[in-house]
């Protein structure tokens, strides 16, 4: 075996063992970056959960503006907060 090969195979087991230490220290099903696997189970559970013991009908009517004046508030902090966004949202109606 030439001395080519046995560094391509010590970096392979480098990379092998460096995954099994992430995953011991993760935990399994662990998700590195956006979120985990886990948060979003559990956020999704919660608004189950919510929808099925709430109201959402009126939990939304009851977050209506009640006035011109506040309707205009609501309206100027969202624009301030777009303003500050990396971009619009499409799904957003203006």
């Amino acid at each position: 075996m030439s001395a080519g090969n046995d560094r391509k195979q010590d970096g392979q087991a480098g990379k092998a063992e460096g995954n099994q230490q992430q995953q011991q220290q993760g935990g399994q099903g662990q998700q590195y970056g956006e979120g985990s696997y886990s948060g979003t189970k559990q956020y999704n559970d919660g608004l189950k959960k919510h929808m099925n013991q709430h109201d959402i009908e009126k939990e939304a009517l009851d977050a209506a503006p009640k006035s011109e004046e506040e309707a205009r508030q609501m309206e100027e902090a969202e624009r301030v907060a777009r303003s500050k966004s990396k971009g619009e949202d499409g799904g957003m109606p203006k």
